[in-house]
């Protein structure tokens, strides 16, 4: 029961160190790059501040206005006081402040439909034109530069009226100031449209312009675009933000952004008394309407008034001054009193007509109370069908004017009233704060944040280069990952920045003229490198014990891996213990291992494999003793076919039994087929890979090569290894230490 945990374990074990070391890897390749993540951070910081700076400060402007609960009736109409009641919610309100109705007006009344803009300087020229304070009026900056088609400062234009064809709206055109308070409007194409002065109504087809004021130098520039009314009021209510303080408070806050303070101030108080100004108009549109119902009926009835009292003058006339008894005026007052209620009720009928159906309660109480007053009125009829005959017509002439001028009063004791209660009329909504500015402190931009956030963004962006290009390049930085292939790592070389300062191997490959003593182990002897190529002789001395022969083959998957540095430097390092060695250069296509010792290519391996010259006019003395070279000789067109020459298997039989080592440098095996060739004489095959540039798969290409040819590859020299925290192996940088004497 207990072994199974125990297998388990240090599986899990190494799951987690191999996380550990994945996370130290990448976190290791970001310390490697801390000066690029930096540089970057820095730059996006640096932008990040420019913007602040640059860029234009929004101003907000604030207002408030307060909803209120209103309740009330229009004064002879108490039991219809549900119709002139408007009581409103903030939701509503705030959607009615928004409403087109509203901002239209507002778009109309501030022309805010002309879009006028001066021409700036680029980048900074906004920041220069917002600082300049005018000390006395019509003051405007000096160009700089030169640059006077720019407004610098001081500079303004206002437009009266802006008129273009439909197809024109949108479109920009440029005012150029003139001088003598005189302008040219041009169009995008610099084709004048109109020119005149200020103050006075310009037309030209379907574009009008009037200019009410102009402030700035001859020829500066502004920018005019006719903008189209319905988009710039929907621009406005997207502007315009509005809403309610609190649940149920009443108390609705305004705000507009804008780079303008004044601009923000004056549009946000346009809405605003608008917006106040129509309810109050809609709170007495009740009493408005009664008000005009009446003014129509009053006409009528004074004329109806003044018929009625014609006929009874002129039936007293007849009569010769007839008299009513006191029987007939007892009806008569009945009479009109019936009268009075009917009109009343009529009218009250008629109100009630235009705002509900038939079928409302309201309408049908009315209508009962009309068909009462008739029913009374039709039984004082009958009544007075027993009076004479001259009475029964005085009565009805007396009862017309009476009613008449009853009616004809009440009207217009009314239309006082309503008339008193429109004027007194206003609303449920106040302005308690006008609009209002904090010029000291823009809302936009938030400059300490955008510094923030540019740095966050920058850094974020270099750690994800680094990331990416961490995950692109799999080029091998830990010898482990040779050694995984199966191939043994004989040597970790560190880069040597010294080497990089020496006229040899890194500036002939440039095609700059060679010059002598440029080899590492000669000039530095104390280099890193040369002491990773002294451990390498080492490995090398009892790797070799079972070797068929002396002679040593270096090469490598690809050009550029280092192969003749570690050649040369190795070969040195050899003469240096007392060993004769001889170096072949055995890249006959671009051999330059004649620039490490100072001499020329030509008399070399070619040669001698060609017959031309024997060994001893190829072998060349060099100026390390017990250390020889032969070069490359002339490039041949066949260098495959002279080293598969019987020639060549003699080369090698000879010189291994005159010198101690023989090192035969050869080109790249993935490249050509030269090394397989050189491999099959040498006891021992070395590869040369270098730091971070060979893949792994690279290198097991190079190596199925080898041994397809039978060629079995003794060890791998990590060439070019630099000190870098990702490096998860630790190579020589942190395990090889100087050792001097003092």
């Amino acid at each position: 029961m207990n072994a199974q945990p125990n297998l388990i374990s240090p599986q899990k074990s190494k799951q987690e160190d191999t996380q550990e070391i994945d996370l130290m890897a990448l976190f290791g390749a970001l310390l490697d790059a801390k000066w690029f993540i930096a540089g970057i951070t820095s730059l996006f910081m640096l932008l990040g501040v420019a913007y602040a700076i640059f860029s234009t400060p929004i101003y907000q402007a604030t207002a408030m206005v307060q909803v209120e609960e209103k309740g009330g009736s229009v004064p002879g109409f108490d039991d219809m006081s549900g119709m002139f009641e408007s009581t409103s919610a903030a939701v509503t309100e705030i959607e009615l402040l928004k409403s087109r109705s509203i901002i239209g007006e507002a778009v109309d009344t501030l022309n805010l439909d002309i879009a006028v803009e001066p021409k700036l300087f680029p980048l900074f020229g906004g920041r220069s034109f917002r600082q300049f304070v005018p000390q006395a009026e019509g003051e405007v900056a000096e160009p700089s530069f030169g640059a006077n088609s720019y407004a610098w400062g001081g500079e303004k234009v206002e437009i009266h009226r802006f008129r273009v064809p439909k197809s024109a709206e949108g479109t920009e055109f440029t005012l150029l100031a003139q001088t003598d308070d005189s302008f040219v409007l041009l169009n995008a194409d610099d084709e004048e449209v109109l020119s005149g002065q200020v103050g006075q109504e310009v037309k030209s087809g379907q574009f009008e312009l009037i200019i009410k004021t102009l402030i700035a130098r001859p020829g500066t520039e502004f920018s005019i675009v006719k903008r189209n009314r319905l988009q710039t009021i929907l621009d406005l209510q997207s502007a315009i933000s509005a809403s309610e303080k609190g649940k149920d408070s009443g108390i609705i806050n305004l705000a507009l952004q804008d780079k303008t303070p004044a601009y923000a101030e004056k549009v946000l108080d346009k809405v605003a008394s608008i917006y106040v100004r129509r309810n109050v108009e809609r709170n007495s549109a009740e009493a408005q309407q009664s008000l005009e119902f009446l003014e129509v009926q009053l006409p009528e009835v004074k004329r109806n008034l003044e018929r009625a009292e014609k006929a009874f003058n002129d039936y007293q006339i007849r009569q010769e001054s007839i008299d009513i008894s006191l029987e007939t005026q007892g009806v008569l007052e009945q009479i009109v009193a019936l009268e009075t209620k009917l009109q009343e009720l009529e009218l009250k009928r008629l109100e009630l007509g235009r705002k509900f159906k038939r079928e409302h309660p309201s309408y049908r109480g009315v209508v009962e109370q009309i068909d009462t007053v008739k029913r009374q009125r039709n039984e004082l009829a009958g009544e007075v069908q027993g009076l004479p005959e001259t009475q029964r017509e005085l009565l009805r002439l007396k009862r017309d004017v009476e009613v008449n001028n009853e009616i004809y009063t009440l009207l217009l004791g009314k239309t006082q009233e309503l008339d008193i209660v429109r004027a007194g009329t206003v609303g449920n909504v106040r302005i308690v704060d006008y609009a209002e500015v904090n010029t000291t402190q823009p809302v936009k931009p938030k400059k300490a944040l955008i510094v923030v956030m540019a740095t966050i963004l920058g850094g974020m962006l270099a750690i994800a280069i680094v990331l990416i290009q961490k995950a692109l390049h799999k080029g091998i930085e830990d010898p482990g990952e040779i050694e995984a292939l199966g191939l043994p790592v004989y040597a970790s070389v560190p880069f040597s920045e010294y080497q990089v300062k020496l006229t040899g191997f890194a500036r002939a490959r440039k095609g700059k003229t060679a010059k002598a003593k440029s080899i590492l182990a000669i000039d530095n002897p104390a280099d890193l490198s040369v002491e990773a190529l002294r451990s390498l002789r080492t490995s090398l001395h009892f790797a070799m014990l079972e070797a068929k022969n002396n002679v040593i083959a270096i090469s490598g998957p690809s050009p550029g891996v280092g192969k003749s540095f570690i050649t040369v430097n190795l070969a040195t390092v050899l003469a240096q213990s007392g060993k004769k060695v001889l170096v072949i250069d055995g890249d006959m296509r671009k051999g330059y291992l004649q620039t490490q010792f100072g001499m020329k290519w030509d008399d070399g391996l070619s040669d001698y494999l060609s017959g031309r010259l024997d060994l001893t006019q190829t072998i060349k003395n060099t100026q390390v003793e017990g250390l020889d070279v032969m070069t490359r000789g002339q490039i041949p067109p066949n260098p495959s076919e002279l080293l598969m020459h019987q020639n060549f298997t003699k080369l090698v039989d000879e010189v291994s039994e005159i010198y101690d080592l023989v090192i035969i440098d050869t080109p790249p095996i993935l490249a050509v087929t030269d090394p397989a060739i050189v491999s099959a004489h040498a006891g021992t095959t070395l590869l040369v890979t270098r730091f971070g540039q060979n893949h792994a798969k690279e290198l097991e290409i190079t190596r199925n090569r080898f041994e397809q040819n039978g060629i079995d590859v003794k060890g791998v020299v990590f060439n070019g290894v630099v000190k870098k925290a990702s490096n998860t192996y630790g190579y020589y940088g942190y395990y090889n230490y100087e050792y001097k004497s003092e």
